[in-house]
C-alpha cells in the first residue's frame, strides 16, 4: 500500500506542478465560454452589418408583390423602401431582366436579385441569385419578407386589412419549462438539459485527455528505460493502479475547478453580455442537483476513465513508439467517438429507445447515461443495472490491460499480433 501511495503521489504532483495543467485549468473555463458565446456574438454582429435589402426585385406578378417586399426587408411602412430596387416587368421579359440583374451583381452595384412570378403566387415559390445566397441569415431573412408580403397580399385579396393583421399576430411567446419528477418540480427543463450536455462533454473530455496522457506516460518510461528501473522495486499491477488513480485524482481536482468557475461565470453573464453589445442572455434558473446524482455523476467518471486508462495503458505498453501507439489506439478512441455521437440525438429526447440502449453499453454508458440522468429521471435498478455493467467492464478491462501491462512494459520491437497478445495474457 505504501508504494501505491508513493505512485500516485507521484503521478499527481508530476501534472499538477506542470505550468501547462495550470494555465488550462484557469483559463479552461474562460476559452468554452468563448467558443460558445463568440459564435452568437459575430453572427449577431454580422446581422447588423448585412445590407439584405440592398437586393434588387423582379416583379412579374402584376400585384405589386415586389414592393410588400421590398417595404419588409427595410423595416416596415416607415423604413426607406428606395434602398431596394423593384423592378416591375411582363411575365415574357423575366429572363432579360434576369441577365441584366446578373451584370450589376457582378459589377458590385446590387447583393443579389429576387424573381417573383406566377409561380410565386399561385405554389410559393420564388428564386434568388446573389453574392450572398450562401448566407444563411439573409437567405432566412428574405424569406420571412416574402413570406409577410404574400400573407399580406392574400389577407388583401380577401377583404382584410393586412396592416392591421399583421399587427396583431406578430407576437413573440416566451414559454419556460420545468421538470416534474417523482418529488416535484426540479428545476429548469432547458437548464437540466444544457446541464446534462456539459457534463457529458466534460467526461468525455476528461477521459479523452488524460487517458491519452497514461499512454503517454507509459510509452516514454518504456522508451527511455526508466520503467526497468521502476519495475525493479514496484510491481507492474501496482504500477499500472498508482498511474491510473493519481492521473484520475487529477481530472476530478480539474472538473471541480472548471464546474466551479462556470457557475461563477453564469452568475456574471449580464454585465459580460451587455459589454459585448448583446441582448441578456434568458434567465435559466439553476438546475437541482440532488447528492445522489452528484455520487452518480462521481461514480460514472470514475468507473469509466478507469475502464478507458485501463485501455491506453496496455496500449502503451504494447508499442516502442508514437508512431504505433497512434494506430493501436485507434480502437480505443473510435468506442469513445461512438459515445459522443449519440450526445445531440439523446439530448433532443432523453427517452427514446435509442438513448436507452446507447446509456446500458458499457463503453458509452459514461458519457451518455450522466447526459439521461440530469435530463429526466431515471429509475433506480436501471441506474443500478448500468453502473454494474460499466463496473464489471471496467474490472475485465482492468484485469486484461494489467496482463498486458505485465509482459508488454519490457518488451520492445515490433508491434504484437493479436495471438501474440492473447499469448501474453495467458502466461501472465
Amino acid at each position: 500500500m505504501a508504494k501505491l501511495w508513493t505512485v500516485i503521489k507521484r503521478e499527481f504532483l508530476e501534472r499538477v506542478r506542470n505550468k501547462w495543467f495550470i494555465v488550462v485549468t484557469i483559463f479552461g473555463p474562460v476559452f468554452f465560454g468563448v467558443i460558445m458565446v463568440l459564435p452568437a456574438y459575430l453572427s449577431m454582429r454580422g446581422m447588423r452589418d448585412a445590407k439584405v435589402s440592398d437586393i434588387r426585385i423582379i416583379d412579374a406578378t402584376g400585384v405589386g408583390l415586389g414592393d410588400r417586399v421590398a417595404t419588409r426587408l427595410n423595416g416596415g411602412p416607415m423604413g426607406d423602401a428606395a434602398a431596394t430596387q423593384v423592378v416591375v416587368v411582363a411575365p415574357n421579359e423575366v429572363a432579360a431582366a434576369e441577365s441584366l440583374a446578373t451584370k450589376d451583381v457582378m459589377a458590385k452595384l446590387r447583393r443579389g436579385y429576387l424573381v417573383l412570378d406566377s409561380l410565386t403566387l399561385q405554389q410559393q415559390k420564388a428564386s434568388y441569385a446573389g453574392r450572398n445566397a450562401s448566407s444563411l441569415n439573409e437567405m432566412e431573412s428574405i424569406q420571412s419578407a416574402l413570406r409577410s408580403a404574400l400573407l399580406g397580399q392574400r389577407l388583401e385579396r380577401e377583404g382584410l386589412d393586412p396592416r392591421r393583421v399583421e399587427a396583431l399576430t406578430r407576437l413573440k411567446v416566451q414559454m419556460s419549462s420545468e421538470r416534474i419528477t417523482d418529488k416535484g418540480r426540479g428545476g429548469s427543463g432547458i437548464g437540466s438539459a444544457i446541464f446534462g450536455f456539459l457534463i457529458a462533454f466534460l467526461l468525455y473530455m476528461m477521459i479523452v485527455l488524460y487517458g491519452q496522457a497514461i499512454l503517454r506516460g507509459v510509452l516514454e518510461e518504456k522508451t527511455t528505460r526508466v520503467a526497468e528501473v521502476i519495475v525493479s522495486s514496484v510491481s507492474t499491477d501496482v504500477l499500472l493502479a498508482g498511474k491510473v488513480i493519481g492521473v484520475g485524482a487529477v481530472g476530478l481536482l480539474q472538473q471541480a475547478i472548471w464546474l466551479g468557475s462556470a457557475v461563477a461565470l453564469y452568475q456574471f453573464r449580464e454585465p459580460i453580455f451587455l459589454k459585448l453589445g448583446m441582448p441578456a442572455m434568458p434567465n435559466l434558473p439553476l438546475p437541482q442537483v440532488p447528492p445522489m446524482l452528484i455520487v452518480a455523476l462521481v461514480l460514472f467518471f470514475i468507473l469509466g476513465y478507469g475502464l478507458y486508462a485501463a485501455l491506453f495503458a496496455a496500449v502503451g505498453a504494447m508499442v516502442s513508439s508514437q508512431e504505433d501507439a497512434n494506430q493501436a489506439a485507434q480502437p480505443v478512441v473510435m468506442l469513445l467517438v461512438f459515445s459522443i455521437i449519440f450526445a445531440q440525438p439523446v439530448m433532443i429526447n432523453p427517452s427514446s429507445r435509442l438513448a436507452e440502449i446507447v446509456s446500458w453499453v458499457p463503453f458509452s454508458a459514461p458519457v451518455i447515461m450522466p447526459m439521461r440522468m440530469s435530463a429526466i429521471q431515471i429509475p433506480w435498478y436501471e441506474l443500478a443495472a448500468t453502473l454494474t455493467g460499466v463496473a464489471l467492464t471496467c474490472a475485465l478491462s482492468v484485469w486484461l490491460s494489467a496482463r498486458i501491462y505485465r509482459v508488454g512494459l519490457l518488451m520492445y520491437g515490433k508491434r504484437p499480433s493479436l495471438r501474440e497478445l492473447a499469448r501474453w495474457i495467458r502466461q501472465a
